[in-house]
């Protein structure tokens, strides 16, 4: 091992919150205990096999200054948006949103057909001079993400950064992210360099595991133990150790390059002065918040809506 290993400087217990039109979801970045980790200022984990705890959606909805990345374990998200792209993403397949300067969206789910719908939705913050670009969206397919398969048995799906010298579809992000889903068998042990200075979470979402070991002999060395749901944030360091004992781990890996700047929020709007909040709601009440100003679309939209 080359480099300091990371260890846990914190551990979250997901809260439950109500969202959308009525969507029950597990909260731990974004909340009372972790309000921010720059630059991801949310992750929430929606997972139900009972319809009438997600069936009501994401109806229309804007978004400003952030990029918003869907992740689906089970069951299906149709989606629509103002500028044009409609679809459905389903097991495995990735969502990845540029909200830029201002769009409109609607995401409904749907279950898969044990009932079941289950997945995550991460927000990472835009700096300043980006936050107002023209907005793009990357829907990955499950069968373009590669997976890596180590000697033990582990298994990594690279969203997005490399691992193992993969590198994963999701490429061009201003937080240089990484953005793994990594089963770990029992009495495995994981490792992954992740820049210095970057900040870096596990999110453990199926079994249980020791997040943080050193290998040093030290008091860390047998890491924190953390069983589902679990947020683990990670200390600064060079690479991040996890290791599994009698039961299968399974969690994501996510990284990213901090930006280091104040932030504003409101609702679905993150900016950087609490002006250009304001000016976001005025653009939304003038017809004028989507990209462009398409007073049009959003015209008709509301008509549409009676």
């Amino acid at each position: 091992m080359t480099g300091e290993t990371r260890h846990v400087n914190d551990s979250i217990t997901p809260r439950q919150v109500m969202e959308g039109a009525g969507v029950r979801l597990k909260r731990s970045i974004g909340g009372t205990e972790l309000d921010y980790l720059d630059p991801f200022l949310l992750l929430d984990h929606f997972g139900s096999g009972d319809p009438a705890d997600y069936l009501a959606g994401f109806p229309w909805h804007p978004h400003r200054g952030i990029e918003t990345v869907t992740y689906m374990l089970s069951g299906e998200v149709d989606h629509r948006d103002s500028i044009g792209n409609a679809g459905r993403i389903g097991p495995g397949d990735v969502q990845w949103m540029t909200a830029g300067g201002g769009i409109m969206h609607e995401e409904m789910p749907r279950p898969g057909t044990d009932g079941r719908m289950e997945g995550f939705q991460l927000w990472v913050n835009l700096p300043a001079v980006r936050k107002m670009d023209e907005p793009r969206y990357q829907d990955v397919l499950t069968d373009t993400i590669p997976e890596v398969r180590r000697d033990d048995g582990t298994i990594v799906r690279v969203v997005a950064g490399v691992a193992d010298g993969v590198q994963g579809p999701v490429r061009e992000i201003v937080a240089e992210p990484e953005y793994l889903d990594v089963s770990l068998p029992a009495h495995g042990q994981f490792s992954q360099p992740i820049p210095r200075g970057h900040s870096a979470f596990a999110y453990v979402f199926e079994g249980e595991g020791r997040f943080g070991l050193t290998g040093d002999g030290g008091v860390a060395a047998e890491g924190i133990a953390a069983a589902a749901p679990r947020l683990l944030v990670f200390a600064d360091g060079d690479e991040v150790r996890v290791g599994a004992d009698d039961e299968p781990v399974r969690f994501l890996l996510v990284s990213g390059r901090p930006l280091g700047e104040p932030i504003a929020r409101y609702g679905p709007f993150v900016m950087t002065t609490r002006a250009e909040i304001e000016q976001a709601l005025r653009d939304l009440r003038a017809d004028e918040f989507v990209w462009r100003g398409d007073a049009a679309w959003l015209r008709a939209r509301r008509a549409s809506e009676g």
